[in-house]
């Protein structure tokens, strides 16, 4: 998200204020405020505050267009979530709350979609913790508890997943295993099940991949029959992962054509749970690719690669980055060398300002590929 620093920058210019005048006038260090102007370091709410103060100017004006989302991620970090509001209100809780929590959690989760995990990752763990106190404190009916615990098992996967994306991996298993029970007092089975797979993700990145492979085994035989396609195809993407890095061919094989065939079976008869909103061709065909590279195949990797690159729109800086570095290392362990250079700088540019521990240990990854 640079273009909050950006802001930043043009403001204090305008003002014709230095950096070192800056770092007088709101007692952060010329560095900082260097790297915060750069999008190099997360800019918090306070940052923006510090600066319309020095500077004399609206948040408006610093934030930019009202639907920008980390301005929106901001200003709901400030704001009390729709459990808190209900809970200072009384402690008795019914739909009303539940729908408010359910509208919440994917507004959550579509904002994963163009903002990095560090800087989302503290807006969820806040409205998961109050989302918990509501549970833990509150009176409702047997439906509405049901409905909460539901929101809690979406909270806790996508509170895992940001973490993990932000490299707190020891708290995205913590999360991700509180909300495998919040999802099974639910009757959620393949939440159950997407929260075990999403847990066999980070241990097949960071941790033992045959264990990846034997937890996101697990999640799809504990689901079988009790989800629907897309949500199998996505258990199975996970599978497939797992498998390749642990450099099992064959199951990596039968897991990718076993993805195809689930997900051709959707229909528009069959309600998805929200979810599953962003599983679609390309980056199935994404997925696919990465197994390739993993399993030694970079050239049959890179047209797939390429082709899901061209589909994504700019605001997805994150996915266009991370794809890229996976297209850049397709390249360089094909031997092209110069075309590996050309795309690792390209995802550079297009992470910057997107705070996201995972993307930046990709592109050091890559490069240190292309320094061997």
């Amino acid at each position: 998200m640079s273009d909050l620093g950006a802001n930043l920058r043009a403001a204090r210019e305008a003002a014709g204020v230095s950096l070192s005048a800056m770092a007088a006038r709101t007692h952060y260090s010329k560095p900082l405020l260097g790297l915060l102007e750069t999008g190099k370091r997360a800019i918090k709410p306070e940052h923006v505050t510090a600066y319309a103060r020095a500077l004399n100017v609206s948040l408006d004006t610093l934030y930019g267009p009202p639907d920008d989302p980390l301005r929106i991620a901001h200003e709901w970090l400030g704001a009390d979530t729709p459990a808190e509001v209900h809970s200072a209100a009384g402690r008795r809780v019914g739909a009303t709350l539940a729908a408010k929590l359910e509208d919440r959690v994917i507004e959550l989760r579509h904002l994963d979609d163009v903002i990095g995990g560090r800087d989302l990752f503290p807006l969820v763990r806040n409205e998961l913790t109050s989302a918990q106190n509501v549970l833990s404190e509150a009176s409702y009916t047997e439906r509405t508890g049901r409905r909460l615990l539901t929101v809690l098992g979406e909270l806790a996967q996508l509170a895992g997943w940001v973490a993990s994306d932000a490299g707190h991996y020891t708290e995205a298993q913590r999360v991700y295993l509180s909300g495998v029970s919040a999802a099974r007092d639910a009757g959620d089975p393949a939440l159950a099940g997407q929260l075990l797979s999403s847990l066999s993700y980070q241990i097949a990145n960071v941790g033992d991949p045959a264990d990846a492979a034997l937890l996101a085994r697990s999640a799809v035989k504990g689901t079988e029959g009790r989800t629907t396609p897309v949500v199998r195809a996505l258990l199975l993407e996970r599978v497939a992962w797992a498998s390749a890095r642990a450099r099992d061919r064959d199951g990596t094989q039968r897991a990718l054509d076993a993805v195809d065939d689930s997900y051709e079976q959707r229909s528009a008869g069959v309600e998805e749970p929200e979810w599953v909103y962003w599983l679609d061709r390309k980056e199935i065909d994404v997925m696919a690719g990465r197994c390739l590279i993993e399993l030694g195949d970079p050239l049959t990797a890179e047209p797939l690669l390429s082709g899901a690159i061209a589909a994504y729109t700019p605001e997805h800086a994150r996915e266009v980055a991370l794809y890229q570095t996976w297209l850049a290392e397709s390249y360089a362990r094909a031997g092209v060398f110069d075309a590996a250079r050309t795309t690792i700088d390209r995802a550079r540019k297009a992470a910057r300002g997107v705070n996201s521990t995972r993307l930046d240990l990709r592109i050091g990854a890559v490069e240190n590929l292309l320094l061997a």
